[in-house]
């Protein structure tokens, strides 16, 4: 599809020409490229080009070149369109996303067409996070959360977020070994997530490097929404503050950042004139961030147990979801 980048980007904007700008990054495991393209005569500048072409043999950074893996990646990126051509123009600019001008596949292959943010507004992207950013970025989440509750989001993954269980085998067979007691919970961990009264659609990587700020910080969009899916709102907010703090800021900003988070949900419930028991869903989400924390942690010391992530923090956070879990009965 390479070479029909270009009529596709020509049909989709009604641009005279187009022309490579720039590769912005090289898509996980060699699986294709995200590169800007600048057009001519039309009324956008600039347009985004995420170009899916998998590879003939998986190259995955940390070793995971499995069958598993790769059909993962084939399904994230069926996913992603979806989402997009599904989906998120009911973002709004409460929760914004860059507007999908087209979508083409071609067997495993997908062009999928995105506005350029950093012409929209969101030029800055960030390495480490100052108080706005981080405030920013949980009004976001709490934003997205609020538009999409109840939301049983078809075509989508059906347990957001990219370490899921069902997803991730190789990697729990390496827990077995590498820590017992948290392979033994790792399915009451999932269920519990599972069982959740209050369901949302959770973005699924939302890590810092996906958020794309304003020049001053104080407003965010969001992109790369392979797997997104559906999910307790805890999963997106622990992984999310878990990818920009050290293990000290973790444990000492925890609750502050839990009370901004939930108020910034009962806000955007309340101008979204959302009918829900908010008291309710405050006090399971809540009670379920040590747990969403603890999914990630199992599916990371799975896949990388050397990562900077797994700190004493986690591990500590772990050992009382898993004794909480014991004395439920909920896992031996």
């Amino acid at each position: 599809m390479t070479g029909r980048i270009d009529s596709i980007l020509k049909q989709a904007t009604g641009a005279q020409q187009v022309c490579e700008l720039e590769t912005l990054q090289r898509l996980w495991s060699g699986y294709g490229s995200i590169v800007r393209y600048e057009l001519t005569a039309t009324y956008q500048t600039s347009v985004i080009v995420k170009h899916v072409s998998p590879p003939t043999s998986g190259s995955h950074p940390r070793g995971w070149n499995t069958e598993h893996s790769h059909q993962r990646k084939l399904r994230s990126y069926q996913v992603e369109t979806a989402w997009y051509q599904r989906y998120a123009a009911n973002c709004g600019a409460a929760c914004r996303v860059p507007s999908c001008l087209a979508v083409e596949h071609e067997g495993d292959e997908v062009v999928i067409v995105l506005e350029d943010l950093d012409a929209a507004g969101f030029p800055r992207r960030a390495s480490s996070v100052t108080d706005a950013e981080l405030a920013a970025c949980l009004t976001w989440l709490a934003a997205f959360h609020t538009r999409f509750l109840g939301c049983e989001g078809d075509g989508l993954w059906e347990s957001g977020c990219y370490w899921h269980l069902e997803t991730r085998p190789d990697e729990l067979e390496v827990l077995k070994t590498e820590d017992p007691d948290l392979h033994a919970a790792a399915v009451a961990l999932d269920q519990k997530l599972k069982a959740a009264r209050f369901q949302t659609l959770v973005h699924g990587d939302a890590k810092l490097a996906n958020f794309c700020f304003s020049s001053d910080g104080s407003e965010v969009a969001a992109v790369d929404f392979q797997y997104v899916g559906r999910g307790c709102g805890m999963k997106d907010v622990a992984y999310f503050i878990g990818s920009c703090l050290d293990e000290e800021s973790c444990a000492a900003a925890e609750s502050e950042l839990l009370d901004f988070y939930f108020g910034k949900l009962r806000e955007a419930i309340t101008t979204c004139d959302v009918s829900i028991d908010v008291d309710a869903l405050e006090s399971e989400w809540r009670a379920l961030y040590p747990v969403a924390w603890t999914d990630f942690h199992r599916f990371l010391k799975g896949w990388s147990p050397g990562h900077w992530k797994i700190h004493s923090y986690s591990e500590r956070l772990a050992r009382q979801v898993i004794e909480q879990l014991k004395e439920e009965g909920a896992c031996s």
